[in-house]
């Protein structure tokens, strides 16, 4: 009996650890398509990070996607000249510090 509840609870687990890897985005997938959305590393000039938004000044604003970065999470995108604000959240930051180690 006893080995019967343990093989259940291991495949139980399983399961779960399953359901929670393929609900979590993969954050480096995700930044690697941001900065390819933003026109590249080699687009991007500088980048700064306001509370939940990221500002990002650009040598050619139309090579953005912006429908794609919306898509990724995106809740506004603001355009000013060569500058982009997007509201991404709590990963502004993470982006800001993925880009700086890109340069």
């Amino acid at each position: 009996m006893d080995e019967k509840y343990i093989i259940i609870i291991v495949v139980l687990f399983i399961m779960a650890l399953a359901i929670i890897k393929s609900t979590k985005k993969d954050a480096h997938i995700e930044l690697n398509k941001l900065v390819e959305y933003l026109g590249g590393k080699t687009n991007i000039i500088s980048t700064e990070v306001n509370l939940s938004r990221f500002k990002v000044t650009l040598n050619n604003v139309e090579l953005v996607n912006k429908e794609a970065i919306q898509k990724l999470g995106a809740k506004g995108i603001v355009e000013i000249d060569n500058t982009l604000k997007i509201i991404l959240g709590p990963e502004s930051k993470q982006l800001k510090k993925y880009i700086d180690d890109l340069k």
